[in-house]
């Protein structure tokens, strides 16, 4: 059996593997399951379908059917780190201050740290109720790994109905996100030498119309407050991107094709019994909302009843030099473990 490192040697364990999402996760997914090797733990590997990524359900306590347990999810996947500005090695955790410097330690492997060792550090027969972990792969491309879990989970077998995503929320807890809408725009046109116009017709010029008609919409959008636009502040509306465009293969060919890719994040909104505890355990009055998409976009299609709450800030992951405070790391141990206690330990509210 593997000793229980502390959480922040966990961490440097957990960022040295570049588990950026173009990469396989088989390594960090081996290494979790390595870790939690014990005989109160179960261990279920959910690879994908070409079996080079895997999601992981690890849980301890009585498997039973009621949902009653509560669950601890994150993803093994971060993004590249190949942006200028890195003071240090992102695969090598550094103290600056009193953060932790290194990608992903924000979003999200300083929260799969502190989970991972919550579910280490416990016997199993402690447990009145399950307590699992949900570990994604590839969400930074669009909550890959979860889509597949919730497609292709048994519905015979029920996961604890209480789950807490463990993205940077600084701490707080969040009982709400944007959801996110993904669509791609195609242009077809007809390949020719750009000497002879006549003969082809312009993929491109086609696609640059339907940008601006595309930017007209989210100047509309941005005008219109729908249901549940307060629990937004900063972005009160559905937020439309257009962020990809590709066509054409040379400067004297007429493109015969172009693409548009982008985004528009939705607004959603309710209420569940482990937001009203974490916000009980930390002291918060009202709610709090994200604009960011997390797995729970999909895991809540389960019948699972989700809320965000983790250390770090979005505003730095995604950047170089990413950091989590290391206080916000220790804090939220301690405010899991009474969780899980009054949850899964002490038959508390459910």
């Amino acid at each position: 059996m593997t000793p229980t490192l502390d959480d922040s040697e966990l961490l440097r364990r957990l960022v040295a593997f570049d588990s950026t999402s173009r990469n396989s996760n088989l390594p960090i997914a081996d290494f979790i399951c390595d870790y939690l090797d014990r005989p109160w733990i179960r261990v279920r590997r959910h690879p994908s379908p070409d079996g080079d990524r895997t999601n992981l359900f690890i849980a301890a306590g009585p498997e039973e059917a009621s949902g009653s347990g509560l669950g601890l999810s994150g993803h093994m996947d971060v993004v590249p780190a190949d942006e200028q500005g890195w003071r240090t090695d992102p695969f090598t955790l550094t103290q600056v201050g009193n953060t932790y410097t290194g990608r992903g330690t924000a979003d999200m492997k300083g929260f799969l740290a502190v989970a991972i060792n919550q579910l280490a550090s416990l016997d199993g027969k402690r447990l009145h109720r399950p307590l699992a972990l949900v570990l994604t792969y590839d969400e930074e491309l669009g909550t890959l790994g979860a889509k597949h879990f919730v497609e292709t989970w048994p519905e015979r077998e029920v996961l604890p109905r209480a789950l807490v995503i463990g993205e940077p929320s600084s701490l707080r807890v969040v009982r709400m996100h944007k959801g996110y809408l993904k669509m791609r725009v195609e242009f077809e046109g007809t390949a020719a030498h750009s000497g002879y116009p006549h003969l082809g017709r312009n993929a491109i010029e086609p696609a640059a119309r339907g940008i601006v008609a595309l930017s007209g919409l989210r100047r509309t959008l941005e005008e219109e407050r729908p249901a549940h636009s307060e629990h937004f502040p900063e972005v009160p509306f559905a937020a439309l991107n257009v962020g990809l465009i590709s066509g054409g293969v040379a400067i004297n060919v007429i493109p015969d094709y172009c693409r548009i890719e982008l985004g528009i994040r939705l607004l959603s909104s309710e209420d569940t019994p482990i937001h009203r505890l974490l916000c009980g355990e930390t002291g918060q009055d009202g709610s709090y909302s994200v604009s960011f998409a997390t797995d729970g976009g999909w895991l809540q299609r389960l019948g699972l009843d989700c809320v965000i709450f983790g250390p770090g800030s979005i505003a730095v992951a995604h950047k170089p030099n990413e950091s989590i405070p290391i206080a916000e790391m220790q804090r939220s141990a301690e405010i899991l473990q009474r969780v899980i206690h009054r949850w899964c330990m002490a038959g508390g509210v459910v």
